[in-house]
């Protein structure tokens, strides 16, 4: 998410200032370290920005983020042969962990939208030629 937006939180010593940015960051990482996620999923814009090999950690995330509470959407793409209620439980829980253990906000959903399967590289075999 590229808002731009920043929550602030006062304390007795002065104010934490945290950017969406930093909390889709976090959730981008904490899914993509999940067995079974082959990587996240965006759009057109994200793809266009491949295209353009400029780097996007928070590709496929989107956050809403609140004084004490955050709302995560995660656009996956799973390997082949994945369980995917398995993978995406496991990706709610990761999330919801990092979250709310690096910034202190109660995650109140993580919301997994699936987007695609990649199958394995298959191996490719060294002699190509049809006839000797």
């Amino acid at each position: 998410m590229k808002t731009g937006k920043v929550e602030k939180t006062e304390f007795q010593h002065g104010q934490i200032k945290m950017a969406d940015e930093v909390v889709a960051i976090i959730a981008a990482l904490a899914a993509t370290e999940v067995k079974g996620v082959k990587a996240m999923s965006g759009g057109i814009v994200d793809g266009i920005a491949e295209v353009l090999r400029r780097k996007n950690l928070t590709k496929g995330v989107k956050v809403e983020v609140g004084e004490k509470e955050a709302a995560v959407d995660l656009n996956i793409i799973v390997e082949y042969g994945a369980k995917i209620p398995d993978v995406a439980s496991m990706i709610q829980d990761s999330v919801s962990k990092a979250i709310e253990s690096m910034t202190g906000l109660k995650v109140v959903e993580v919301n997994i939208n699936v987007q695609g399967v990649s199958f394995k590289d298959e191996p490719v075999a060294e002699d190509t030629q049809r006839v000797k």
